[in-house]
């Protein structure tokens, strides 16, 4: 399936995948093309921002080598897992995926997976309408999503909770961090996590 996943991605299309929280939509996070597909199967305004996914923290680490030492050990600490990190952004990476603002990135590594071979990143967002419902099976997505999808990959019922997003932008240079969402990982969790590094 990981290979069918990556064609349909390298080929500019929109898949609907699970992640290890919920089902989500996804395509290549360097085309406009599919990006505007993407927005428009959802209704979502093209100007909000979306994550960037690698399925392995090696491939997460290699794509981002300007992160700072202190900002390296908060991802390992952290992924695979079921976060959402924003990561201060100088250099502008996948700026597509950043919405207004691209000095600020985005970035999920699931739990493994049934991707987990997936060597190419990909733009994510939750295969729902823009302000629906996170869909935890392939039953709950909106039909005109699945067909309106270049490629659906089943994996059955899903956790069904959303990533929690932290804020580690100023982590690198102040040590700080904000839960700006909570969801599937406590703050206490985060803060157990990041305090054993």
């Amino acid at each position: 399936m990981s290979s069918e996943f990556e064609d349909c991605i390298a080929a500019g299309g929109v898949a609907i995948f699970p992640a290890d929280t919920v089902y989500g939509l996804a395509c290549d996070p360097t085309s406009r093309e599919a990006i505007a597909r993407l927005y428009a199967l959802k209704g979502r305004p093209t100007d909000k921002p979306a994550a960037v996914m690698f399925f392995t923290l090696e491939r997460a680490l290699a794509a981002l080598p300007e992160l700072g030492p202190r900002t390296r050990s908060a991802l390992e600490a952290l992924l695979p897992g079921a976060v959402t990190l924003l990561l201060a952004n100088p250099l502008a990476r996948y700026p597509l995926a950043c919405g207004h603002d691209p000095w600020t990135l985005g970035l999920r590594v699931p739990a493994p997976g049934v991707l987990s071979d997936v060597t190419l990143p990909v733009m994510q967002s939750s295969a729902n309408r823009s302000g629906g419902a996170d869909p935890r099976s392939l039953d709950e997505v909106d039909a005109a999503l699945r067909e309106g999808a270049d490629l659906v990959v089943d994996d059955g019922a899903l956790p069904g909770t959303p990533s929690t997003v932290v804020d580690l932008r100023a982590y690198g240079s102040h040590g700080t961090w904000e839960v700006l969402r909570t969801g599937a990982v406590s703050s206490d969790d985060i803060a157990g996590a990041l305090a054993a590094r």
